[in-house]
């Protein structure tokens, strides 16, 4: 089958960059050395801060889910939770044990988890989610494998939420190519042969209401502002860099805010047992939107 050459291509795409045991722990070196007061800290922290509600009780078991350098593991391990982080290849994770950034790690493919049902109170797939040739064979693996819940953390598809494009795209049907030109990421695929599969909050709710699951928490947010040399600019200083991002990312928000665009990213946390009350209200806290589904009166 085809998709599972563009796995066999994820699985080697960090050896093809890092070929070397010292190329992976001279990444980490430099990783540790930058630090937490830059600019791609700053970044990562503004997806990172969408777990936190969930992340109040300690001593629960999490597992991540395409965490190739297992920085998501970490974050959630220094908050005194136990993780097990996993991806495709291992080569870098390995390292990550050795430096003591994680304390377990495993390899893993999405769609199919060696795991035990509900073996997880939580299980995190932040943006990996895209690269999955099918993204909903791994969605179910992962909600079988989770006992509380699942959190995606991924680029949102605009579309739905922008009806003019919508509109646009039904009134050109027939010029497909023009549209095409007009929507010009419409169909976007990675040079390691998957389709690049971006996320909407009516998806999940169809996923959830299909499911019987009960409740599903929806984030917005806005940090894709990565560069390259992003580690390397500090946040103390306020340098024109910074400020500008900074800006960008207010006035992005306000737009988002008002409903006039939709938000860059969009984290989903789809929930297998009711939350108690304390964490909902920190979801709320947090910025999260909770939609209740309702159950199928058909299978009362």
């Amino acid at each position: 089958m085809r998709y599972t050459d563009s796995y066999n291509r994820h699985n080697e795409w960090y050896n093809t960059h890092f070929p070397s045991e010292n190329a992976k722990t001279d990444f980490y070196e430099q990783a540790i050395a930058a630090g937490e007061n830059n600019i791609a800290y700053w970044l990562q922290k503004l997806f990172f801060s969408c777990l936190d509600p969930l992340l109040e009780k300690k001593h629960q078991r999490w597992l991540t889910i395409g965490d190739a350098y297992g920085f998501d593991a970490q974050y959630i391990l220094n908050t005194g939770n136990r993780v097990l982080a996993t991806d495709l290849n291992t080569d870098f994770l390995n390292i990550a044990l050795k430096k003591r950034i994680i304390d377990a790690c495993a390899a893993e493919n999405a769609e199919k988890l060696t795991q035990e049902d509900n073996s997880f109170d939580f299980v995190l797939c932040k943006e990996s989610f895209h690269h999955f040739p099918r993204p909903y064979a791994a969605m179910y693996e992962m909600i079988r494998v989770a006992k509380q819940g699942v959190i995606v953390i991924e680029p949102q598809d605009p579309v739905i939420k922008m009806p003019l494009l919508l509109l646009l795209s039904n009134l050109l049907a027939r010029n497909v190519h023009f549209f095409d030109k007009l929507w010009n990421n419409r169909f976007s695929f990675e040079p390691v042969g998957n389709f690049v599969y971006k996320v909407s909050e009516r998806e999940f709710e169809k996923l959830a209401a299909g499911l019987g699951l009960p409740l599903i928490g929806f984030k917005k947010i806005n940090p894709n502002y990565w560069f390259k040399g992003a580690d390397l600019i500090s946040t103390e200083r306020y340098s024109k860099k910074f400020l500008f991002i900074k800006l960008k990312k207010f006035l992005l928000d306000v737009l988002v805010r008002i409903k006039a665009i939709p938000s860059q990213v969009l984290a989903t946390i789809i929930f297998k047992q009711l939350p108690d009350e304390c964490t909902k209200k920190l979801l709320k806290k947090n910025g999260y939107h909770l939609v209740y589904i309702p159950e199928n009166p058909y299978l009362n």
